[in-house]
């Protein structure tokens, strides 16, 4: 009995995992990817929060208070998580000296109905290590509930020599 040659059969297997490979590779919207885009706009304070603003763009997070407090940071969403959380990285920040530069905070977040919420552990001294939430309803937690507005003039920018001041 004569065997039947198996180069074809074994071309044909290793053609179609690669096909298969590649279908499996293609980007695809991740639910991370969709909620990166949910965040990014212009978030005032509401209730509590009156007075508070976040901008979001991209991975880049300001938070806004008044002139002598705010916040600079980039953050990154961490995937698979429930509630949903972010990295905060800080890169600048009000106060002499800006102890908290290149810090790691978490914050816990959620949107719904138009409505930003995000939760964070209260932490008073800059330098010591923050947990990571795991609830919104943890006692130890600042809650900010922030609604998305149109973008205002960008409050960390001072005006320009020629640019008149606003009341």
């Amino acid at each position: 009995m004569k065997k039947a040659p198996n180069g074809p059969f074994v071309l044909g297997a290793f053609a179609l995992s690669l096909a298969a490979l590649f279908t499996a590779c293609q980007n695809t919207p991740t639910r991370t990817a969709a909620d990166l885009r949910r965040l990014q706009g212009y978030w005032e304070g509401s209730g509590e929060s009156s007075g508070e603003s976040i901008s979001i763009t991209g991975n880049s997070l300001n938070y806004h208070r008044d002139a002598n407090f705010w916040y600079k940071t980039t953050f990154t969403l961490l995937e698979g998580t429930d509630p949903q959380v972010l990295r905060i990285t800080i890169k600048d920040c009000s106060g002499e000296p800006p102890a908290a530069i290149s810090k790691v905070v978490f914050a816990l977040f959620k949107i719904e109905d138009g409505t930003l919420t995000l939760a964070s552990p209260y932490n008073g001294e800059a330098g010591r290590p923050q947990r990571r939430p795991k609830s919104f309803e943890d006692e130890h937690l600042a809650i900010y509930t922030l609604r998305k507005v149109q973008p205002q003039k960008n409050n960390f920018e001072p005006p320009k020599p020629n640019e008149p001041k606003t009341p």
